[in-house]
């Protein structure tokens, strides 16, 4: 409830709201990594739904369909243990993304044969939080970390 309440308030373009919801997020608990492990290279969008942007099928890995507003991704699909070994009926795992001065928490529900040098599969929401024209196409250096648990809130870390 609370996820879908904070995709919303950041989604209907609130960003002074957003912003104080990313805020709280960060203050409630402080980021722990899956034994420190972090990936760093490329960043590219998939929405089925977007002509040229139809790498990814509308169900995802775990099985739930594909949502351009979700703060989702998908990881390259080499990396899928050391995210949670998304697979048909099992949980999303959860990871930090930073790049651009920016971090956001994502979802990763789903897995992909992303092209070489490409890490993560972003939806179009998380997308847009790097890159708001979604002109750039790849999003560089951006640096992946696996969180421990399944119950964090997908969306933007405002920085302390």
């Amino acid at each position: 409830m609370v996820e879908r309440l904070s995709a919303a308030i950041c989604g209907a373009g609130m960003a002074l709201l957003c912003s104080s919801v990313a805020m709280a997020r960060s203050e409630i608990r402080g980021i722990q990594s899956v034994n420190g492990i972090s990936i760093v290279g490329a960043a590219s969008m998939y929405n089925p739904y977007r002509p040229g942007y139809r790498e990814g099928g509308v169900e995802t890995a775990s099985g739930e369909p594909y949502n351009p507003s979700a703060w989702a991704a998908a990881i390259q699909a080499d990396l899928r243990e050391k995210f949670g070994g998304v697979r048909r009926g099992n949980r999303a795992s959860y990871a930090v993304v930073e790049g651009i001065n920016k971090k956001v928490i994502v979802k990763i529900n789903d897995v992909g044969p992303l092209k070489p040098g490409r890490i993560i599969d972003f939806d179009e929401q998380t997308m847009r939080y790097f890159d708001p024209t979604l002109r750039q196409g790849l999003i560089h250096n951006i640096k992946v970390t696996p969180l421990i648990g399944d119950d964090w809130l997908a969306g933007p870390i405002a920085e302390k």
